[in-house]
């Protein structure tokens, strides 16, 4: 079992920025992918960003490529996720999700519970 702890939500004016935190605990040996989410009302769950534990290897959403960016800290077991020239429509719930994939099993997914981002006009 991975939990995750997502921190650095708040409201900021459209323009500001705002960096997310995910530290992750428990069985973090096998941690494979570490990734960001969004939900907000109306539209389902939709990719922010993710990064590859070894090599750190990325993958961003098109429409967020460019003004945030993923990293991590492998001896903190934490992902960030600093987000630039914030828009009203990317207020949403953000949400940590940590892949985990012990050899010769299948991978696991483990989500936070989410930090709220408003971004106001």
């Amino acid at each position: 079992q991975v939990q995750l702890v997502e921190s650095g939500g708040g409201l900021v004016q459209a323009g500001g920025s705002l960096r997310l935190s995910c530290a992750a605990s428990g069985n973090t040996g096998h941690i494979e992918r570490l990734g960001w989410y969004r939900q907000s009302p109306g539209k389902g769950r939709e990719l922010v960003a993710t990064i590859n534990r070894r090599g750190g290897a990325t993958n961003y959403a098109d429409s967020m490529e460019g003004r945030f960016t993923i990293s991590k800290d492998n001896a903190k077991n934490t992902v960030y996720l600093q987000m630039n020239v914030l828009k009203p429509e990317d207020t949403a719930v953000y949400i940590c999700k940590v892949t985990t994939h012990i050899p010769f099993d299948r991978p696991y997914d483990y989500w936070g519970q989410g930090t709220q981002v408003t971004v106001s006009s």
